[in-house]
């Protein structure tokens, strides 16, 4: 009878050691776990550049567009008012493709519209490999003699981070009308995307406009305060040229600043636009 009962206490104490054993983790937890690594960050720029004619009119003057750029050394470019073999600027000058080449970046152009023997509108630099690219057409308001545009769109990736890039350059006129539809278009676009975007882009419209009231329903403006004033180049006056992001949470800017794009050895500002140039964290 005892030998029983020391057997069931030999048992019961093996079971409880078994127990606790099988509780203990495998190991120490560590005093100072590794940080997360810090998000990625990429330098972006939107850049009207006339079509390379301030600085020098016909042909154009691309080395003095490619050292402001070269200078502020960007990710990614978006570029607007482009020529490709037009008559205006060269008909051996293909301004998307001559500026990669001045600049070490790809290189993606989105016409427009036709333009003098050639074609004019939207174009992308990017130091980042070229993954896709796609272009979007923008409608112009029935009854507006304004001008068909386009949007240039590359998909990219950052420390393993995928996300779109794009330009695009909204209608000119005084009135807002194709404004408007460009940029209800612009949401049906931005919106469809599986990835989020950022677009840079002149999109002539004040921050305080109907226009940009749209964009702000679905995009964030780079300038969350103060935007920076982008035109005229040489006194600027208004904020015209921007540089967006969606959708909210996808990225944070760090930085925010227009540049004067003013060539001191030449002694001329390279556009009728200042860049825009900023620094945006991919969360």
């Amino acid at each position: 009878m005892r030998s029983d009962l020391h057997m069931k206490k030999l048992l019961w104490s093996t079971a409880l050691l078994l127990a606790m054993a099988c509780g203990k983790k495998s190991g120490p937890a560590p005093d100072n776990p590794e940080p997360p690594p810090p998000a990625p960050q990429v330098k972006v720029m939107t850049f009207n550049i006339y079509g390379a004619r301030a600085s020098s009119g016909t042909p154009a003057d691309l080395a003095v567009l490619a050292k402001i750029i070269n200078d502020e050394k960007p990710d990614l470019v978006a570029l607007q008012e482009v020529d490709v073999h037009t008559q205006r600027t060269g008909k051996d000058m293909h301004q998307a493709k001559d500026l990669a080449a001045l600049t070490g970046m790809e290189w993606f152009f989105a016409k427009a519209i036709d333009q003098g023997g050639g074609e004019y509108g939207d174009a992308v630099l990017s130091k980042l490999p070229i993954k896709s690219s796609k272009r979007y057409a923008l409608p112009v308001a029935p009854n507006v003699s304004g001008e068909f545009r386009s949007v240039a769109m590359i998909k990219v990736n950052k420390e393993g981070k995928d996300f779109y890039f794009a330009s695009t350059h909204l209608d000119h006129l005084q009135q807002e009308d194709s404004r408007i539809l460009q940029a209800q278009e612009l949401k049906k676009i931005v919106t469809a995307l599986d990835l989020p975007v950022v677009m840079g882009g002149d999109f002539n419209a004040l921050p305080e406009s109907q226009t940009i009231g749209i964009l702000k329903g679905f995009m964030n403006l780079g300038c969350l305060q103060q935007c920076p004033l982008t035109f005229p180049s040489d006194k600027p006056n208004r904020t015209i040229d921007y540089i967006m992001t969606a959708p909210t949470g996808k990225f944070t800017v760090t930085f925010y600043n227009a540049i004067t794009g003013y060539h001191a050895e030449k002694k001329v500002y390279s556009s009728d636009h200042r860049p825009v140039v900023a620094n945006i964290k991919i969360n």
